[in-house]
């Protein structure tokens, strides 16, 4: 047996369980974090309960293998589940994209004892937030929080500030991206969010996506483990495709749950117009029309992030082949699928929540029906990683054959004398 083999072996796949079966545990779970989802949504009420249910309902494990306690879920069934969620809340799903991220690393990380110890965790329950974005003086590919070892100690100390730090406030660690002052070297350190150095705002002022958690955590000499400081060269290569399946599935569960709203809505409506085409207001055909697109588009949507997952599931499989050559094919694919889905998906979602108002009267935008949230929610999902630039890439690739950019950075652009020099 080869080396690659063994790994393999050692290492059970997570490819593939009934989806109905998946399903049907959690589904009692999305229905009651619809319930509330209006209220949370206008009061702004952070989904603390809605969050800690999934966590005891194992929804956090439900990509590891089951030979290590999880469901044993294939990427697909994962984000067939997210628009799910999404659909019920998509302020939910955009909490939880940390989480799903690390444990996707953690799942592709080498066979030891130190994998087992974050699966068991996982199956436990245990959750990670996300801590990589800086906003501010920070040049572009740098990152300004720094994790120092201690003098006489064994521990490390983490120190920054990080904004969009999207689900950490619901989290057990996080999952912070910062740089080495021994090495220099750009790392992963998974931090215990819950020790006193570690602060978590509830400060992210979007107009969407207000209730993901997201926000300002600052980290003061955060303890952390030299076991848990992971070199960012040997993250899982299909991780920007990855992240973005996550805005295919909340935009698809977005658009799934306008349709049901306003086709709930428009059933119930007892006024009519005087200049309408039937007696009723569910009978008219130009308001069945409205309903009809916005029904289409979310069909359409939810078929594009089901079918952008399929080529990440490749990219995770091909990453135990020992086969360079395949696993490259493998995540060109992946972020390629990902950013025709985004780019597709977007063009669908957002304007079918805009249209949803024109199946109403001036009573479809009342606050207590909060109905432009979907709206709201959809731009700003859309809006993470710019649509423009993965089109340029998909071109340029389709063009060219240009191999995408795995991971990209934000951060302060270069002067013009930096330019010339």
């Amino acid at each position: 047996m080869t080396a690659v083999q063994e790994r393999r072996a050692a290492q059970p796949i997570a490819s593939e369980t009934d989806y109905g079966t998946l399903a049907a545990r959690f589904r009692p779970l999305f229905a009651d974090i619809a319930e509330g989802v209006v209220e949370r949504e206008r009061d702004h009420v952070l989904p603390y309960e809605q969050i800690d249910a999934l966590k005891k309902a194992g929804f956090g494990a439900v990509r590891v293998p089951t030979s290590h306690g999880g469901s044993g879920a294939s990427i697909p069934q994962l984000f067939r589940l997210l628009v799910e969620l999404s659909a019920a809340d998509s302020n939910v799903t955009q909490a939880l994209r940390g989480h799903f991220a690390f444990v996707e690393d953690r799942l592709v990380a080498a066979d030891g004892p130190d994998r087992d110890t974050w699966l068991r965790r996982f199956a436990d329950g245990q959750l990670v937030g996300n801590a990589w974005t800086e906003i501010g003086d920070v040049p572009l590919g740098e990152a300004n929080t720094k994790v120092s070892p201690v003098p006489g100690e064994a521990h490390f100390f983490a120190n920054g500030t990080k904004y969009y730090s999207t689900g950490s406030i619901f989290a057990d660690w996080i999952d912070l991206y910062s740089q080495r002052t021994d090495t220099g070297a750009f790392v992963i350190a998974a931090v215990e969010a819950r020790q006193p150095a570690v602060t978590h705002s509830d400060d992210w002022n979007g107009f969407g996506q207000q209730t993901t958690g997201s926000g300002t955590s600052t980290y003061e000499n955060a303890i952390v483990q030299p076991e848990n400081i992971f070199d960012f060269s040997t993250r899982f290569k299909y991780q920007t495709a990855f992240y973005q399946l996550f805005h295919l599935a909340t935009l698809a569960g977005i658009a799934r749950a306008a349709t049901d709203v306003i086709a709930r809505r428009v059933a119930a409506r007892t006024r009519t117009f005087s200049h309408g085409n039937a007696p009723t207001y569910a009978q008219d055909a130009q308001i069945q029309q409205v309903v009809g697109e916005v029904s289409a588009a979310a069909h359409a949507a939810e078929a594009i992030a089901l079918h952008a997952a399929e080529p990440a599931q490749w990219a995770y499989e091909a990453a135990f082949t020992g086969s360079p050559d395949e696993e490259k094919s493998a995540n060109i694919a992946a972020e390629i699928a990902s950013a025709q889905g985004q780019i597709s998906a977007t063009a669908l979602v957002v304007p079918a929540t805009a249209t949803i108002f024109d199946a109403l009267g001036a009573s479809g935008v009342s606050r207590d029906w909060d109905l432009d949230r979907f709206w709201r929610n959809a731009r700003t999902v859309a809006s993470h990683n710019p649509v423009v630039f993965k089109a340029k890439v998909v071109g340029d690739y389709e063009i060219n054959g240009t191999e995408p950019v795995y991971v990209w950075a934000i951060g302060t652009a270069p002067s013009a004398e930096g330019d010339k020099a």
